[in-house]
């Protein structure tokens, strides 16, 4: 299936992060992808871990200094770019100081999530929707990874539902079976700021949470592992949009066709 632009969104892709289903799922795919002749663009955020000069990122001034505000404080918008090592296939990534020059994930070195984490997911999803807005590059897919990555649905048929550039784009989500992150009590007042409000998220305050809203607002939802396990299998049966199972990554353009 050449010639279609297919938007990766991620929070975990080989090789900046090693060792993770997800890493090397998102990495197989956007490589076939890009390799059968397809416009392949890669979003996720610039955590602290990611080494800038080991993966020679640089700063695209062009994109960079927009402004999104959260929860009516202005944060600055950096937009990195590097080429996948040893191809062409672009990846941008998504930075602000505040929210992730930290050298940790999701939590402190005490083991305790951070207070800002679900700031730190709204101003990721804001980031990668305004991004290619301003590169006015309509993608005919894009494709979900990670609890991050889910916030950019929930933005879509929210905030963004007056606005008609991806009107015409495939949403597919892959679930993985990924470690649960805790959000706490101010993610309420940063989706009601930008008057998201009756999400059922916001009952449980949990990464799961937002990735079962996120399921019912795409198109399609993919086992990004083989086998889901606890929550995660329980939210794929009771999703109500359109189901791929478990699908490989040579396999995935007829999720995208289909």
């Amino acid at each position: 299936m050449p010639n279609q632009k297919i938007l990766y969104v991620t929070t975990e892709m080989f090789p900046y992060q090693e060792d993770s289903n997800m890493a090397e799922t998102v990495n197989k795919t956007a490589l076939k992808m890009h390799r059968e002749g397809n416009d392949v663009r890669v979003f996720m955020p610039k955590f602290g871990l990611i080494s800038e000069r080991k993966f020679q990122l640089h700063e695209v001034i062009r994109l960079s200094g927009m402004n999104i505000i959260i929860n009516d404080l202005d944060q600055p918008l950096i937009i990195k770019v590097a080429s996948l090592p040893g191809e062409r296939l672009q990846v941008y990534f998504i930075d602000n100081e505040e929210y992730f020059k930290r050298k940790f994930y999701y939590k402190n070195e005490e083991g305790n999530p951070f207070e800002d984490n679900g700031e730190r997911a709204v101003f990721f999803a804001r980031g990668v929707i305004e991004t290619i807005k301003k590169l006015n590059w309509v993608p005919d897919v894009i494709h979900f990874n990670g609890w991050m990555a889910s916030f950019i649905p929930i933005y879509l048929k929210n905030y963004y539902k007056k606005d008609f550039f991806f009107n015409n784009t495939k949403l597919v989500m892959s679930v993985y079976n990924e470690p649960e992150v805790e959000l706490n009590e101010k993610i309420k007042k940063v989706l009601a700021f930008d008057k998201i409000k009756n999400l059922k998220a916001l009952e449980g305050l949990r990464s799961q949470d937002f990735i079962a809203e996120a399921m019912n607002l795409v198109d399609v939802v993919v086992k990004g592992d083989e086998f889901l396990e606890g929550d995660y299998e329980q939210m794929y049966k009771e999703a109500t949009s359109e189901k791929a199972d478990f699908v490989e990554a040579e396999s995935m353009e007829n999720v995208y066709l289909s």
